[in-house]
């Protein structure tokens, strides 16, 4: 008999099962279950509209994914219920679930099927960016002691805007909710029957403390008075370690997964931090970038400190014994998909289709050749707002220095260049707090696909550069997660770390700096700065103001 464990990825459009050997690492099945409901971004299944930013889901999603998706890898193989030894789940953060005591969603109760603010609000829902605002005001006036761990400023993508905002604009479901956790701890409360909140959720998104715990009763009443008891009424449950178990597969659960009960489940994690033990990285130096649509930076390291825009700093957060940051940038593959299906030529999009390939592909080989500054171009990633370091959502992007004679290929460089001088000035702001960034490791299936990319990276952060080894990082890791959760006797692993560096996987290349092209990024890069602080910090909030006069004019 084998052993093996199940890693569950939940992400924005689907969840995915992955069995994996835990010996060798080997991905031996896998199965993925797109959300019927998808994203409900325009109206709710009843067809009731929802304003502009709003991003909801419908629970039972979930629970059919993971029902189906278990079954599915099980009945891909001949391994036997009883070799597999544990469960691990990831899950995308914030997501924030109002529920009954008995786990029943607020959403699937007749009295609430009409009120959009029932649903599950997704990560990505940005309903709550005036709430995110009164929250940072009163943390500040208070000195709140968190919010420096938190990059100084309150995201609307965080857990307790988002209660706030269901609270101003729909205290009936705020009344009846007896539990608003995140998504990621309910999945685990439905399938262990045991009711527990991860570190890397409370800790990421709701300001909890390792050493503290949330924050106090006066602070969530300066807020609304009608919060002054939201932790004990609405929040209390044990909180688990990464690298903990959670529970163990309640009976019913077992029964319709086709699992034994009693197997063990591991304390969940965000989505993408799973990424790093996936990865192989259990120890300090190695900076995690999940490149996709948006990118996601994380670190590990023994040192605690407060660093502008850094979106949190959790003690056991991400792998167990360390301090985890997470940083981040909103637009990254997105604006390089607007890029093509809004301002390439249908003479590319033709040649791309009778050559049976990318446009992507083809702007990348048309940029064989070119030497860093070659195209006069710099670029401002903020297509989708700025996450680190400004913690600014209502900025937007910038392409400088075209002239009649810039070609397509030449602005698609300058959007690579544009999110690799953002993520250099987030590895800065590590590196002046003293949290050292020796190396990279860049995740998702951008890298893969465009090493052009990599090595622009590679160039511009003057770090050298490996790419994550499996196309499921974030699955692998939650099932690296779900193998710690069982006995060290049945594994032969003592802890979460040993085993993310015994079967994590990463790419044997390595890519360096160029020193060619490392000079001119570097007088490159301090023109972005340049255009940075201009624009971003206040010397000019021409963007701002646009902004405002689109939403006028649209009204």
């Amino acid at each position: 008999m084998g052993k093996y464990a199940i890693g569950l990825d939940y992400g924005t459009l689907s969840v995915r099962a992955l069995l994996v050997d835990i010996h060798t690492g080997e991905e031996v099945a896998t199965s993925i279950y797109e959300y019927p409901h998808g994203v409900m971004e325009e109206h709710i299944p009843s067809g009731k509209k929802l304003a502009p930013g709003w991003a909801l889901q419908d629970p039972q999603d979930y629970l059919e994914g993971l029902i189906l998706t278990v079954r599915n890898v099980m009945a891909q193989t001949k391994i036997l219920p009883e070799e597999v030894i544990g469960i691990g789940v990831d899950f995308t953060s914030s997501t924030v679930i109002s529920v009954k005591k008995d786990k029943t969603p607020l959403c699937h109760l007749e009295e609430f099927r009409e009120e959009p603010h029932a649903y599950v609000k997704l990560w990505k829902h940005h309903g709550a960016e005036e709430e995110a605002l009164l929250i940072d005001k009163i943390a500040k006036e208070r000195g709140e002691s968190w919010l420096p761990l938190y990059g100084g400023k309150v995201s609307s993508e965080w857990m307790i805007p988002k209660v706030l905002e269901t609270l101003r604009h729909a205290p009936e479901v705020y009344e009846a909710a007896d539990r608003m956790m995140e998504a990621l701890d309910w999945i685990i409360w439905e399938m262990t029957d045991v009711e527990t909140r991860s570190a890397c959720g409370a800790g990421y998104k709701a300001f909890y403390r390792h050493d503290s715990g949330y924050p106090d009763n006066e602070f969530f009443k300066a807020l609304d008075p009608r919060m002054e008891h939201f932790i004990e009424e609405k929040m209390d449950a044990p909180i688990k370690s990464i690298g903990e178990k959670a529970g163990h597969l309640c009976e019913s659960m077992a029964r319709q997964l086709g699992l034994l009960p009693g197997t063990p489940v591991g304390t969940g994690i965000i989505d993408a931090h799973a990424s790093l033990p996936g990865c192989g990285i259990g120890k300090p130096g190695e900076m995690m970038i999940i490149v996709g649509t948006s990118s996601c930076h994380m670190m590990l390291s023994e040192t605690e400190a407060g660093i502008a825009g850094v979106g949190g700093l959790v003690k056991d957060g991400i792998m167990p014994g360390y301090f985890g940051y997470e940083a981040g940038q909103c637009c990254v593959g997105d604006h390089f998909a607007w890029f093509v299906d809004n301002c390439v030529p249908e003479s590319y999009h033709q040649e791309a289709r009778v050559r049976g390939i990318s446009v992507h592909q083809l702007l990348t080989e048309r940029l064989k050749g070119y030497r860093a500054g070659q195209s006069g171009l710099l670029a401002l990633d903020w297509f989708n707002g700025v996450r680190s370091p400004l913690m600014d959502f209502n900025l937007n992007g910038l392409i400088m220095g075209m002239n009649l004679l810039t070609k397509p290929e030449e602005i698609y460089l300058s959007l690579i260049e544009a999110t690799a001088y953002g993520t250099r000035m987030i590895i800065e702001q590590f590196e002046n707090a003293g949290v050292e960034v020796n190396s990279l490791v860049l995740s998702g299936g951008i890298p893969v696909k465009n090493h052009m990319l990599v090595q622009v990276y590679a160039d511009i952060c003057k770090k050298e550069i490996r790419i994550g080894g499996s196309s499921q990082a974030s699955a692998l890791g939650a099932a690296i997660l779900g193998i710690a959760a069982a006995s060290p006797k049945i594994t032969g692993y003592q802890n979460a770390s040993e085993i993310a560096e015994k079967i994590g996987q990463v790419q044997e290349e390595v890519f360096s700096p160029n020193p060619d092209n490392t000079d001119v990024y570097d007088a490159l890069y301090e023109e972005y700065k340049t255009l940075h602080h201009y624009f971003g910090t206040g010397g000019n909030d021409v963007m701002k103001r646009l902004n405002k006069i689109r939403e006028e004019r649209k009204g």
